[in-house]
């Protein structure tokens, strides 16, 4: 994981989720046009299923902000009888979309009533972000900072951070507030400093 400096300013940063600005690659493309078609699902209902940092958080605000839905993350970790009637409770009107890192069968609710809803749900997965997805996400998050950067940055980046969209976000917040902190440029060398002097790779 990706411990961060101490910032200079409050980190704390609107996501944007108009269409236009989701990063769209081979990673999340299935799973993003899935999302954009509810009307289209067998039942009101989706599981968004991928591992810690895949962009499942992210895909979820975008799906509920063009959208009356209801979204219900680690749903694994949920009650399960407050899971079975949010359920039930879906429809064409206000979908549910449920994100768990585990699959359906690894829950242990005991619960044979969310069992078999569960079996009737829309599986969606998602896989480790790859080196498009995270460039995207780099240069996305750099440019609503309005920090204007160079593709060999976001290359030397690449090659350091974790393979996560948790630690592009981390690793973008945290050369911001340096840059504010230093008054400098953000660069290679800032980065390296930033890199080299607070965060663990892998």
């Amino acid at each position: 994981m990706i411990d961060a400096p101490e910032p200079a300013l409050p980190l704390a940063w609107p996501v944007d989720h108009r269409p236009e600005r989701l990063a769209i690659t081979a990673a999340n493309q299935s799973a993003a046009a899935w999302l954009a078609t509810p009307a289209l699902w067998p039942v009101p209902v989706t599981l968004l299923v991928g591992p810690e940092g895949s962009g499942k958080s992210h895909l979820a605000g975008w799906f509920a902000a063009h959208q009356p839905a209801r979204i219900i993350e680690t749903a694994d970790r949920h009650d399960p009888e407050a899971l079975f009637h949010a359920w039930n409770a879906a429809s064409r009107d206000a979908p549910l979309l449920l994100t768990s890192r585990l699959l359906p069968r690894d829950w242990g609710h005991g619960l044979p009533d969310l069992a078999s809803r569960l079996a009737a749900t829309p599986l969606v997965r998602l896989g480790e972000p790859d080196d498009d997805l995270l460039a995207a996400v780099l240069a996305k998050l750099f440019a609503e900072r309005g920090i204007s950067v160079g593709d060999d940055l976001i290359r030397w980046l690449l090659l350091r951070i974790e393979r996560s969209l948790a630690a592009a976000q981390a690793v973008v917040a945290a050369l911001d507030a340096t840059s504010l902190a230093r008054r400098r440029p953000v660069t290679i060398p800032l980065a390296r400093e930033v890199i080299d002097g607070q965060f663990s790779l892998f």
